[in-house]
């Protein structure tokens, strides 16, 4: 009785910021100007079908590079010793110290047309010697305000939450179950495709889930380091409620979409998942 009293306040914080907020979105989605019922707000998205192409395929990018690079760096840590576990932890974790912000205010500084990487490359006779073998005249190289600088904030921000699930289900793979396939005659390269790497799935779902999802509803970033060339469904979301295009039915319309297809992505992928729980193959 006492725990469930202490869960009160928890349970008012969550219907009074968490549920009531979605309840308004569901009414302003099936609601005119006018106040009546409508569903033109999600015949009228039709117009932005190129911001859902661009916002998922972005996340899409994002979310495999994310793979690539998390996988073999949460293998590593996993199989390595304590302190390289650690000293990789605290590599990985540092930056998740500082606020979401200011990493891609950084990221902006990195790649500016004045920016540091540009200057360096400057400083070391790179843009001469591009310019006197091709015939150009390069001052420096565009990276800001580029659909790249976006999925390059993204694989920053959000590597980690591929590399931490995936590091604990492997860590987690009981070396018994290794030691048998290979008194069994598998070879290292077997035994990671046989073995480790069907256990390790369940880490790879999450960690993909937990990437594509803020990837693909993302506006901070896309600002950023988009310059607003890049627009995603963040930002579109974002235009609707607060830019001059001021539309809070469309907004939630919008919204609620999102919320329908990333509820599914992720139904998709948990049963993915389960399906592929505890499948060895040998």
């Amino acid at each position: 009785m006492k725990s469930k009293r202490l869960a009160i306040p928890y349970v008012i914080w969550m219907a009074i910021f968490v549920v009531v907020p979605l309840i308004l979105v569901v009414i302003y989605a099936f609601t005119s100007k006018s106040g009546g019922f409508t569903l033109e707000n999600f015949t009228g998205m039709g117009t932005y079908l190129k911001v859902f192409e661009q916002s998922f395929l972005l996340a899409i990018i994002a979310t495999v590079i994310c793979v690539v690079i998390g996988y073999p760096l949460a293998y590593v840590m996993a199989r390595e010793g304590e302190r390289f576990r650690k000293i990789a932890m605290i590599l990985i974790m540092l930056p998740m110290w500082m606020n979401f912000l200011l990493r891609t205010y950084a990221w902006m500084s990195l790649l500016e047309n004045t920016g540091i990487i540009n200057s360096i490359l400057s400083a070391l006779g790179v843009f001469k010697l591009i310019n006197s073998i091709f015939g150009t005249s390069i001052e420096y190289f565009s990276m800001i305000n580029t659909s790249g600088a976006v999925v390059l904030g993204m694989v920053y921000n959000y590597l980690p939450f591929m590399v931490l699930p995936i590091f604990s289900v492997i860590e987690k793979i009981d070396s018994r179950v290794i030691e048998a396939a290979q008194d069994l005659g598998a070879n290292s390269p077997t035994v990671f495709r046989r073995v480790i790497f069907p256990l390790s799935l369940p880490g790879v779902i999450s960690g993909i889930t937990m990437v594509f999802i803020p990837s693909v509803s993302t506006f901070v970033i896309s600002q950023l380091l988009g310059g607003g060339m890049t627009m995603m469904l963040g930002d579109l979301i974002q235009t609707q409620f607060l830019g001059n295009a001021y539309n809070p039915y469309l907004g939630s319309a919008i919204s609620l979409v999102m919320m329908v297809i990333v509820l599914i992505s992720m139904a998709i992928m948990n049963r993915f998942g389960d399906g592929e729980e505890g499948a060895v193959m040998f």
